[in-house]
């Protein structure tokens, strides 16, 4: 059986990075991503991406089987960063950049039963991403932001609306994405918003996950 994502939208899609918590702790340690996993976890988060490229695939792994429990009873789904084997031993699925494997190389390997993600910068990268069997797209950055000033200028609202209307999987808006502008992204036939900061920023985690579920969007 396929892979498909089954919560309703606007899916709330969290990347992790530990090295931006020094805000709620002095030491990133691991455990601290996973007491603030847990927490998103229960407070209604649809997606996580692992993404702690300065950690080894043990201590990945490790991360991953600690929150299972939690993200499987309250079907948040597990994606592990670039990393298709981690994802396999965990039982989890995989997001994929645009210097990963192909979603189809992944497919092969791993079987239609992983959930597969993948990023997109343009209408070229988000056509070859569904068409390589992706299950869904993250597509940015929609918005200004520091942290995707490598890939250029913002790509704006009107080719997430091209992107939205072009494919059949859900697209998923990421980059500069905050409370203020996220309903923007959603009428622009965003599937969900993707966020690192919005999330790990947040005062009161559950009422801002809480806000984004209902959004008026429409």
């Amino acid at each position: 059986m396929k892979a498909t994502l089954k919560r309703p939208t606007p899916l709330i899609y969290l990347i992790t990075d530990r090295l931006m918590m020094t805000r709620r702790s002095r030491a990133p340690h691991p455990q601290a991503l996973i007491d603030f996993l847990r927490a998103a976890i229960a407070a209604g988060v649809d997606l996580i991406q692992l993404r702690e490229r300065d950690l080894s695939a043990r201590e990945v792994l490790a991360i991953a089987d600690a929150i299972a429990t939690d993200a499987d009873s309250a079907g948040t789904s597990l994606l592990i960063n670039d990393r298709a084997d981690i994802a396999a031993a965990a039982g989890a699925g995989v997001h994929l950049t645009t210097r990963s494997m192909t979603a189809e190389a992944v497919r092969r390997a791993f079987g239609d039963q992983m959930l597969i993600g993948a990023s997109t910068h343009n209408l070229e990268e988000a056509r070859a991403a569904a068409s390589a069997g992706a299950d869904f797209i993250v597509f940015g950055p929609v918005f200004e932001t520091e942290s995707k000033a490598m890939y250029g200028p913002p790509v704006g609202l009107a080719a997430l609306r091209e992107a939205a209307e072009l494919l059949t999987i859900p697209v998923i808006a990421l980059g500069g994405i905050k409370p203020d502008n996220l309903n923007d992204a959603l009428r622009a036939g965003a599937a969900g918003v993707a966020a690192i900061s919005m999330f790990v920023e947040a005062d009161d985690l559950r009422g801002l996950l809480d806000t984004i579920k209902e959004s008026n969007h429409r």
